[in-house]
């Protein structure tokens, strides 16, 4: 092993400061996992004891024809039980999606001086960020994982600060991608009993967000994660993952024949398919009746993986508090109003906690 990795603070310093991330630190030569990657063990992902999500992906090609009513309640009835679902027929194409798998490969195999421009502190734009792990400076174990974040402004922003060798390419699956969310939107939000209008839709996905994750091959997946538990802040997030799979979620109530209460289930990769998953936003409108789910990535020692999701979230300023409608049927709202700028920040602040999943729990009156 090279001896910058015997070292905590110059590992750290080379993975995280000098931006190398965690593929500078592979391409050195790893047989062991450095210390600092280490995970707890209640924090270890365990393959052999997690099952396999078996519902069929939701075919959104059926929505605003005939079969619109049983499709509605199909992604309904999966935004309030495990959170998650798969979507075929999306609209966005698949020669997209292949070259969006080839394009963050080929970023992240850059040398190390083409991508540490964007480190924090030291990128050109505030749009664009690329690190390592979620909040290394407060993580007790750091993730296997590096990643590129470009947040979307207008189109010719993106055009002008996404990095070049991915900007067109990430620009078109978001505006693709922001399709699908707006029209799930509109069916979950009538689930609820809500008028979807363009203004409220807005509103929920004002703030929009490329990421594109990479994890490196690892000598030891047993003892890392690729990402820790957590639950998304948004109102959904679209991901594509590759066909390597790793992605582990966490059931907040018994389903039938998929899992009970408390167990993780991997939601396999489908090819040509996209994961869509509730973010707490859904969760605290719905007050509660949707499920903003843990969950959490593996490391794998064959092959490095990629996933790109796309985070869609309120303007900063919106209050998000839920639906009054629901409040009344429930006897009583079940969240405090939040700012989301607010509560973005108490999720970022919190991330040294080692649950960086911050449920609505935090911010409940009950």
């Amino acid at each position: 092993m090279a001896p910058i990795l015997d070292d905590k603070s110059s590992l750290f310093n080379f993975v995280v400061q000098d931006g190398y991330g965690v593929k500078g630190m592979v391409d050195l030569g790893l047989s062991t996992v450095p210390a600092p990657y280490i995970q707890p063990e209640n924090e270890r992902i365990n393959k052999q004891t997690a099952r396999t999500c078996t519902l069929p992906p939701i075919d959104l090609s059926k929505l605003d024809g005939p079969e619109h009513d049983r499709v509605a309640k199909e992604i309904a009835r999966a935004a309030e039980t495990l959170g998650f679902f798969q979507v075929v027929n999306h609209g966005v194409p698949i020669e997209l999606l292949e070259n969006l798998k080839d394009t963050a490969h080929s970023f992240f195999g850059q040398a190390p001086e083409k991508k540490v421009v964007y480190r924090k502190g030291a990128s050109p734009s505030p749009l664009v960020k690329y690190g390592t792990s979620f909040v290394p400076e407060k993580e007790k174990a750091l993730e296997w994982k590096d990643y590129i974040s470009m947040t979307y402004t207008t189109d010719a922003e993106a055009l002008q600060h996404w990095p070049v060798e991915c900007k067109e390419v990430a620009l078109e699956y978001l505006k693709t991608s922001v399709k699908i969310v707006r029209k799930l939107m509109e069916v979950l939000l009538e689930n609820l009993g809500a008028k979807p209008d363009d203004t409220k839709i807005d509103a929920l996905i004002g703030l929009k967000m490329v990421n594109m994750n990479f994890y490196p091959t690892c000598p030891d997946p047993e003892l890392t994660v690729g990402v820790g538990r957590h639950s998304d802040l948004g109102a959904l997030t679209v991901l594509m993952q590759d066909g390597i799979g790793g992605l582990y979620v966490k059931v907040e109530e018994d389903i039938e024949d998929v899992a009970k209460r408390g167990e993780w289930v991997e939601i396999p990769p489908i090819d040509g398919a996209l994961v869509i998953n509730v973010g707490d936003t859904l969760q605290m409108l719905s007050n509660g009746k949707y499920k903003s789910a843990e969950h959490r990535v593996r490391t794998t020692s064959t092959k490095s993986r990629v996933s790109i999701p796309l985070f869609t979230m309120p303007k900063p300023t919106e209050k998000i508090e839920p639906l009054p409608q629901l409040a009344e049927r429930d006897g009583g709202a079940r969240f405090r109003e939040v700012v989301f700028k607010d509560y973005m920040n108490n999720f970022f602040s919190n991330a040294h906690d080692g649950k960086k999943s911050l449920h609505f729990a935090q911010v409940n009156n009950h």
